[in-house]
Formats: C-alpha cells, sequence, structure tokens
C-alpha cells in the first residue's frame, strides 16, 4: 500500500494535479456521484432484505455499513466481519441458521455475478468489434470457475445425498488443515450441508428473483459511480466507450475478490488506473499526461465515495447499533424435551 500510493502513483499523475481536477468539478456533478453513491448503498441493503424475510432496512443498512468498514480496515477481515454480523443479528432475534443462510446465499449470488460479469463485458465488447486477446483469456478462466461453481452448488441442492457428500468431504479437508495447527477436527459437516440444502431451497425457491435483481443492481449501481466519475473529470465516451468502463469494473472486481490488502485499496486503484489507460490512450483527445491525469482523478474519486466514505459511517451505523435498544429481540427458546413424569420408566 505504501508502494502504491508513496512511489507507483505519483509517478503517474502528481496528487496536486489529481486534486485540482477534482475540485474542478461543479457542484451538479459532485451532487450526481453523491446521489449514485447513495443509491449503490441502498442496493446492498435491499439485497441483504431479499436474503432474510423480517430484516428491516434500517437493519441491514447498519449491520451492512458496519461489517463493511471492518473488512475495510483489517487484514483478513472475513471471520472479524463475520462474527460481528452474527452478533448484530442475534441482538435482533435471528437465529444462526438465518444469519448463515444471508450469508451463504448473498455470497454465492454476487460470486456468480463476479464471474459471469467479465464473460458479459467481453460479449459486449465483441459485439461492438473492441474485443481483445487480453480481456478475452481471463474472460475464459472467469467462465470455468462459474461453470465449476454453479455446477458444484447445483449438485448441492439437487439430492440429499450429494449435500451430505460434499459437506463431509469439506468437512475432512478443513479438519486435516486445522490438524496442522494442533486443532480438533469439525463434526457434522454433511448434516450441516443438508440442513443448509433444505434452507437455501425454501429461500431461493421463493426470493431469487429479488435476489437476482438486487444482486444485478449492487453492480451496476457501483459501475455507475465509476462512470461517472470517468465523464465528470473529462474522460469522454469516444476515449474510453461505456462497454470498455463496464470491462475494466468487472475484471478489477474479479481481482478485488483476492484479499490482497483491506477492502482491495491500493491494488483496486492500480488497476482501475492502469486499465483505464490502457483502454484510451490511442483515442485520447487530450496530451496523455493530461489523461494519465483523469484517469487517476477518476479512480481515487471513485474509491473516495465507495471505499473511503464508508468507513466513518460504518463508525456511525455501529453507534446505532449500540444505541438502538428498540431493535432487541430475544433469541426464540429451543423446545425442551419434557419432563419423565415420576413414578415411570425411561
Amino acid at each position: 500500500m505504501v508502494a502504491i500510493f508513496g512511489l507507483i502513483l505519483p509517478r503517474i499523475a502528481s496528487y496536486a494535479d489529481v486534486w485540482k481536477t477534482i475540485t474542478a468539478l461543479t457542484w451538479i456533478e459532485m451532487n450526481s456521484l453523491i446521489a449514485a453513491t447513495v443509491f449503490n448503498l441502498f442496493t446492498y441493503w435491499w439485497q441483504m432484505q431479499a436474503a432474510m424475510p423480517g430484516l428491516t432496512l434500517g437493519q441491514a443498512a447498519v449491520s451492512s455499513q458496519t461489517s463493511t468498514t471492518v473488512s475495510n480496515l483489517v487484514p483478513g477481515a472475513g471471520v472479524v466481519a463475520t462474527g460481528l454480523m452474527y452478533g448484530m443479528f442475534h441482538s435482533w432475534g435471528f437465529t444462526a441458521s438465518e444469519v448463515g443462510l444471508l450469508a451463504s446465499t448473498t455470497g454465492i449470488w454476487n460470486t456468480f455475478l463476479k464471474l459471469g460479469l467479465p464473460i458479459s463485458a467481453v460479449a459486449l465488447l465483441s459485439l461492438a468489434g473492441q474485443a481483445t486477446t487480453a480481456l478475452l483469456v481471463p474472460a475464459l478462466i472467469g467462465l470455468a470457475f462459474l461453470a465449476g461453481s454453479v455446477v458444484l452448488f447445483a449438485m448441492v441442492l439437487w439430492k440429499k445425498s450429494l449435500a451430505r457428500a460434499i459437506g463431509n468431504g469439506l468437512g475432512r479437508a478443513w479438519s486435516w488443515f486445522r490438524g496442522i495447527f494442533r486443532k480438533p477436527p469439525v463434526e457434522a459437516w454433511g448434516e450441516a450441508a443438508v440442513r443448509f440444502r433444505k434452507q437455501t431451497i425454501k429461500l431461493v425457491a421463493r426470493r431469487w428473483p429479488a435476489l437476482t435483481i438486487t444482486t444485478i443492481g449492487s453492480h451496476l449501481a457501483l459501475w455507475l459511480v465509476l462512470l461517472l466519475s470517468l465523464r465528470h473529470v473529462g474522460v469522454s465516451a469516444h476515449e474510453v466507450s461505456t462497454i470498455q468502463v463496464l470491462a475494466v469494473f468487472a475484471f478489477t472486481r474479479l481481482i478485488s475478490a483476492i484479499p490482497i490488502t483491506p477492502g482491495g485499496v491500493g491494488v483496486v486503484e492500480l488497476s482501475l488506473i492502469g486499465a483505464l489507460y490502457a483502454a484510451g490512450r490511442s483515442q485520447a483527445d487530450v496530451p496523455l499526461d493530461v489523461f494519465e491525469t483523469q484517469v487517476t482523478a477518476a479512480a481515487l474519486l471513485f474509491r473516495a465515495l465507495t471505499y473511503g466514505v464508508q468507513i466513518p459511517l460504518g463508525g456511525f451505523t455501529y453507534l446505532i447499533w449500540l444505541r438502538k435498544k428498540s431493535w432487541r429481540r430475544p433469541q426464540p427458546e429451543r423446545p425442551q424435551p419434557s419432563a419423565i413424569p415420576a413414578g415411570s420408566s425411561p
């Protein structure tokens, strides 16, 4: 991160020129970016509501923003963010299985779209005559992973025996890994997979349209913030077309799935700048040094709105969770076995 922001980016464009480009935006342009950013946040909350019946919009906002802040700040924050999210939902009366189903279904849908979006982008570029071999290769790799993920997910849902076998297989693999650190093996992953299958079938049967629409909407809303950032700093459609922006966004999202840094900070910015510059340098309407500054300004503005702003926002929503006592609900009690009457045999 230090190398990227301290050594590499200043060689591409000076921060002074980048700041000058960003501050030159009109109030209409800045307000349109803020509106697109707010809309993007709502799409995440709607997706969570689609995956968890009974969840209010406010609860979805608090959980989503707080866990996102943790993910953006802490290296390897998946476990921490998941634990925090579970604690929030538990305090609101949701069960562990409901939380697990929310995390798994939204995670699966997001993964499918992250893998499928580059394929769609390359297909659109091919129709526009703008596809290149450099984009085709990673798209085919993404297609292979997508096909494998879909097949695995379908197998889990298809038959109870397959779900149990896959769960047991994953359990054995995870137990072997835990054994390296002298940890006890995990148990009953096969039965957990069977329960997951049953719950997922019920949820997906009722909610798959809402899940699909909100997942697509969240990704496209995020792409819209990037597109507006580029257009507002002066990068025209002639230089980098709308479809090319979608392709750059899709492949950068794929890279961001690899947890190199918290929230992909540094890596995402560098990927965006490099890909956007490569896409538009041959059609640039301005000198290349100016084009580099515009692209860098757009990438940093996009990340400030979709990464930087979320950190203090998550701190605010965490305080809401602590203070909003009216949302607290007791966990439903598990049924206890009936007492055996005195004098009767067990």
